[in-house]
């Protein structure tokens, strides 16, 4: 089932060229910020990132013809202190242990390495519309920084969008606490109407090609109002040394 999704997205992005350019737009806030070394994206599913990072070593937990490897990211099969970079693209929601992955993520990057996230974003504005209209689910009341046995029966595609919300803005301080080797670098909320109105992979677009560059001008000039409008959140972690 996972599969078959993936390569319909394909199919979808191959054929929706709005679709394409806002996750160019997202692409290039993200590529920035990445630092010398191996980059592994988890969740790669359609393989999007290899069109702004070629050498990026692109990873699902199934086996598709465009990924590199079937990886997990609560169990990297990636060596101590490897990676210069983990990306995780709308992939952060759908972990079921999310206090694992950070556990993997702190063994495996190097001092100085970074993750970097992009994940929906629970704003006035948004909150209604991933709540009642998205068919993922959102939970606010999740304890994330609990370590989780695997759930019977659990699919790769469930997901709670709610954590990057709960994990660097509720709990954030929590979350240092649990993990001193981290510390958030960064934090961006942003895009608003463009993405549901294109429809995303599901649905036709509202939002016609002409307007997608003012639009996306636009919501940039609206990003100090991110916690009333924003769909996304851009979060940047770095791995520090012990002594910091």
């Amino acid at each position: 089932m996972t599969d078959e999704v993936l390569y319909r997205h394909r199919a979808v992005w191959a054929q929706k060229p709005i679709l394409r350019q806002l996750y160019a737009d997202w692409y290039r806030a993200m590529v920035p910020w990445l630092v010398p070394g191996p980059t592994v994206e988890l969740g790669g599913g359609t393989g999007n990132l290899k069109e702004y990072v070629p050498e990026v070593y692109c990873t699902d937990v199934v086996a598709l013809p465009w990924l590199n490897l079937v990886a997990d990211a609560q169990r990297l099969p990636f060596q101590f202190e490897s990676l210069g970079n983990l990306v995780l693209f709308d992939c952060l929601h759908h972990i079921e242990s999310v206090a694992q992955f950070f556990d993997e993520a702190q063994r495996t990057l190097r001092v100085g390495g970074r993750i970097i996230i992009m994940d929906p974003y629970l704003s006035w504005l948004s909150w209604p519309i991933y709540r009642w209209l998205h068919p993922e689910p959102v939970d606010i009341r999740e304890d994330l920084l609990v370590r989780k046995a695997p759930r019977a029966g659990r699919r790769p595609f469930d997901a709670n969008q709610a954590i990057a919300t709960i994990l660097f803005e509720r709990d954030r301080p929590d979350f240092h606490s649990h993990y001193p080797g981290l510390c958030i670098q960064h934090l961006r909320r942003m895009a608003c109407a463009a993405y549901p109105l294109s429809g995303g992979f599901d649905h036709p677009s509202l939002l016609p090609q002409w307007l997608v560059t003012p639009m996306l001008r636009l919501e940039h000039h609206l990003e100090k109002l991110g916690r009333f409008l924003a769909f996304r959140l851009l979060v940047v972690i770095g791995r520090r040394t012990s002594a910091e």
